[in-house]
């Protein structure tokens, strides 16, 4: 038993309480007197120098047993360096620092820090990250700087999510620690994984606040290093068996940690993205998703460069900058590169909103007329060919015709060079910036299911849908542009991905039979499939889209206002200047690629043919509205090929889905597009600028080299697609 005077002893203790550190600033100045830099410190106190970092910006508190320690040092401190002599010493200085010596000038202003608006360049890997509260004493500037104009207010941010939408994990030194946007780094304490779950949802302050009104919050994502595999648990590697089944056994280790903390997972378990949560309570969501890149989650061809892989080896920081960029101008992953952009769809399009009944006054689940909403009835010529309702309509091996399916698809076409243009040097390949993307703002879509028409009906621009209509009678030599005709045989049609003229009655989405209209012909359909209640459903998804690419390519240097020699140059300095934004700009376009692809999601294996499979279940499986992006995207190509042709009498010899190729008498797009005398771009021809449906330099080879080209491959060859000075030009999109 205790006796009374230790008792005693134990409460004037607790009474007493732990002696206070100084602030944070306090903290910070006292060091920086002392002349010991962070790094100094954190090997004094074995600990890591980002952990100092958090100490003085307030983020966390040292614990025991380095609290006492680094309480009695800061006490020194204070007594060698009080706070009153501090002022006098600063502004002596000031005063040294801004009076120039007789002869001198005064120091030029220096240039301001990066901001979340100008973000800085890619630091080394083993870099701590910077931090985002800046130290209280700051040097002081000279007093004949600029001073640059303040910057607008930012709206606060949702203090629920003030640590961002997601956190990279990894340990360090025997500490866990999570980092975050804009150089943030807390400390985990959590022990086990079911721990780290709760104190995401407790203390972490990690989402993302809900893109539209009607919509739900995003939820926070961990990313999970090796380092933090180990550490909770989890394999570094997943085995074969387990990769083919993309999950862990639900005998696992750390299932069963979960289970017993009574957390559950979706259908697709505890694999590279792994959904981890409770039921609901009202609106508020108990949900977080993990991201497991050493499990592949982050593919190498939509996340990474294919050919030289960044992600193995990114710093933790770093990883959570890129990935925590993506997340804030496109939104939180939620899987691939092109799930994220199919749930993007939804996310500022949600299908359902609370709507309040007049008479009870509760609340119930109402439809919004704008969005898609319900799974309906499919049509045989818009479907794959592995779906269920093609099930004994054909032949085994049958390949269905135009006139069975409809085929809109991107351009693949590529035509021999004439002697003319074989005297031309060069071969010079421009690329659509965001082509797909490009092609879905603005365009109207189907929202409902199909109306079927039939009895010859007449063609309706203003209705999406699939039409059975014969084109074969286009001919474009007949055809002329602002009053030029053109040469018709060294076009591709508009009708058909390959560029063949059609022989016959095809299946057509609205985009391109309209087109047929545009170019002055008549059109009888025979058949059609439409949607009567219509919208432009994936214009705010394109706004979304195209903000963020034009942010991130302003990061690399390359802004809209920027023309001509001007943008190519700044498009060449880009593919140094940052090498984690580079990355950024490739995942979003994957996504705008993606995205679009999985309206018809196929059956990638998942069941036998022709039986249903997952994706058929989505209210967003709509290969009409696929077809018709398409459409678009390959007749507004074929377009601007028209008027360049009218325009300068030049003819693209190969065309791969947002690729052209053109014979030129010099090796840049400035040799060969056309310009108006006043020095700028022909309207309606391409034109080169880093706005989604602008063109950028791809590549330039030899008219040598595409003739070896054509006699190694038989002529079966497609120079378009092999046309890349640089390796990552044309990716994604």
């Amino acid at each position: 038993m205790p006796t009374e005077e230790e008792l005693f002893a134990a409460v004037d203790t607790l009474l007493a309480g732990e002696p206070a550190l100084p602030g944070p600033a306090e903290r910070s100045r006292l060091r920086e007197a002392a002349g010991v830099t962070q790094a100094r410190l954190a090997q004094v106190l074995q600990t890591t120098t980002q952990t100092v970092k958090n100490w003085e910006a307030g983020r966390s508190e040292p614990r025991p047993p380095r609290r006492q320690a680094y309480q009695r040092l800061l006490e020194g401190w204070a007594q060698q360096f009080p706070v009153d002599a501090a002022p006098a010493d600063a502004a002596s200085t000031a005063t040294a620092s801004a009076a120039p010596a007789p002869g001198d000038t005064a120091p030029a202003p220096t240039a301001p820090a990066p901001t979340a608006e100008t973000p800085s360049a890619h630091p080394a890997p083993d870099a701590p990250p910077r931090s985002r509260t800046p130290h209280a004493e700051k040097a002081p500037r000279p007093r004949k700087a600029h001073r640059p104009a303040p910057r607008p207010t930012p709206p606060p941010a949702d203090q629920r999510f003030e640590n961002g939408p997601l956190a990279v994990i990894d340990v360090e030194d025997g500490h866990v620690l999570a980092y975050c946007v804009g150089g943030l780094v807390l400390d985990v304490p959590a022990k086990s994984l079911p721990a780290l779950i709760d104190w995401t949802l407790t203390e972490a302050r990690l989402g993302q606040p809900r893109l539209h009104r009607n919509g739900r919050d995003g939820d926070p994502l961990l990313v999970l290093t090796p380092a933090a595999l180990e550490r909770y648990g989890l394999p570094t590697a997943l085995s074969d068996e387990e990769r083919r089944a993309g999950r862990l056994p639900d005998g696992h280790k750390a299932v069963r940690q979960l289970t017993r903390a009574d957390w559950k997972l979706t259908r697709r378990g505890l694999g590279p993205w792994a959904r981890i949560y409770r039921p609901a309570e009202g609106a508020k969501r108990h949900c977080v998703q993990l991201c497991i890149p050493a499990w592949n989650a982050l593919d190498t061809r939509e996340w990474d460069d294919r050919n030289a892989p960044r992600l193995p080896s990114m710093h933790p920081a770093d990883l959570a900058r890129y990935l925590g960029a993506y997340a804030q101008r496109v939104m939180t992953p939620r899987g691939t590169a092109a799930v994220t952009g199919l749930e993007l769809m939804t996310a500022l399009h949600p299908p359902t909103r609370a709507e309040k009944d007049p008479v009870t006054g509760a609340f119930t689940r109402a439809l919004n007329e704008d969005a898609l909403t319900a799974v309906h009835d499919v049509v045989e010529c818009e479907v794959p060919d592995e779906h269920p309702l093609l099930k004994g309509r054909f032949a085994r091996h049958h390949l269905r015709t135009p006139a069975e399916m409809l085929m809109e698809e991107p351009y693949d076409w590529c035509r021999p060079l004439t002697d003319d243009e074989c005297m031309r040097q060069y071969l010079v390949a421009i690329d659509v910036n965001m082509s797909f993307a490009a092609a879905a703002n603005g365009l109207t879509v189907g929202l409902n299911g199909p109306t079927h028409l039939t009895g010859d009906p007449p063609f309706d621009p203003s209705l999406p849908g699939s039409w059975l209509v014969d084109l074969s009678h286009v001919d474009l030599s007949r055809v002329r542009v602002d009053g030029r005709p053109v040469d018709g045989g060294r076009l591709p049609s508009p009708f058909t991905p390959k560029g063949e003229r059609p022989t016959g009655p095809a299946w057509y989405a609205t985009p391109t039979v309209a087109y047929a209209v545009e170019l002055g012909f008549e059109v009888a359909p025979v058949e059609a499939y439409v949607r009567t209640r219509t919208g432009r459903y994936l214009d705010a998804w394109y706004k979304r889209l195209r903000d963020a690419y034009v942010t991130t390519m302003a990061d690399l240097g390359v802004t809209t206002g920027l023309g001509g020699a001007e943008f190519l140059d700044a498009m060449a300095r880009s593919r140094q200047s940052d090498p984690v934004m580079a990355l950024l700009v490739g995942a979003i376009k994957a996504t705008a690629k993606g995205g679009i692809g999985k309206l018809r999601q196929r059956n990638r294996g998942q069941v036998p043919y022709h039986e249903p499979w997952p994706a058929l279940e989505r209210e967003t499986w709509r290969p009409d509205i696929r077809a018709a992006v398409l459409a678009n995207q390959r007749i507004g190509l074929h377009r601007k090929l028209m008027k360049t042709a009218a325009a300068a009498d030049l003819y693209p010899v190969a065309v791969g889905t947002d690729a052209v190729v053109y014979p030129s008498p010099g090796p840049t797009p400035l040799d060969v597009l056309p310009r108006t005398p006043e020095g700028k771009p022909v309207p309606g021809t391409f034109r080169l600028g880093v706005s989604p449906g602008m063109v950028k330099h791809q590549g330039t080879r030899t008219v040598l080299w595409a003739e070896e080209q054509f006699e190694e491959q038989g002529g079966v060859f497609n120079i378009a697609n092999h046309i890349k000075t640089d390796p990552a030009a044309g990716e994604g999109e």
